[in-house]
């Protein structure tokens, strides 16, 4: 399983995102609100509308980021990033073992990523906890930090054990919806980045770039 962590917005960005939704009281309501009948029975936590102007207000912000982002492009092959919620967890909330619908209002479900909103020493738990075969990885970064990985992947939020835990959560619809397909092209276009700050431009160089694009268009959809 490839998961991607990376450092998305600075402190000023961030400290701003967070005062402005934290201050909106009046928009916050139940997740369950907008989980599936099968995972609400394990979503505890309290979301932002997203009809609230606040949430369309940062949710444009945190699109336009998204899409700007060289590394989160490459990963990723974005056709569309949807469904953003702001969400907040305090004491004794969390989400418990769920994985997310393949095809949603708002578009299908490649890939999954949360942002880290708030300071890890603001809050004990609300780890993001990822399902492997065999164990599960326990994500917590600092705020400004996001996260993707594969919306296939059982995943949770641990219960928060004392303070406030903030984040956004999302989903990208992908132009190559097979992970394994895309991973290796995240590869083949990394590589081929790092040889051409390296070395520069050369023909060699460009056969690799044609079969990046080529395997694209074979792939994509």
């Amino acid at each position: 399983m490839e998961v991607l962590t990376h450092h998305l917005f600075n402190a000023d960005e961030i400290n701003k995102m967070l005062i402005n939704i934290a201050e909106e009281e009046s928009s916050w309501v139940d997740g369950k609100s907008t989980a599936g009948s099968h995972a609400a029975i394990s979503k505890n936590n309290r979301q932002l509308l997203r009809e609230s102007r606040t949430s369309q207000e940062q949710s444009e912000i945190v699109l336009k980021k998204m899409y700007s982002d060289m590394l989160i492009k490459s990963f990723s092959i974005p056709k569309h990033i949807h469904g953003l919620m702001f969400t907040r967890a305090t004491l004794n909330q969390g989400y418990g073992t769920h994985l997310d619908n393949a095809f949603m209002s708002s578009g299908r479900s490649d890939l999954s990523f949360t942002i880290f909103l708030n300071s890890p020493n603001d809050y004990e738990g609300g780890e993001l906890c990822i399902q492997t075969i065999q164990n599960s990885e326990k994500i917590k970064l600092e705020p400004g930090h996001i996260v993707i990985y594969p919306s296939t992947q059982l995943h949770s939020v641990e219960q928060v054990t004392s303070g406030e835990r903030f984040a956004c959560v999302g989903w990208i619809e992908s132009y190559v919806s097979c992970n394994e397909d895309r991973n290796l092209l995240f590869g083949l276009d990394a590589g081929a980045r790092g040889l051409l700050s390296t070395h520069g431009r050369s023909a060699e160089l460009d056969l690799v770039f044609q079969a990046y694009t080529n395997l694209l268009r074979r792939f994509g959809g």
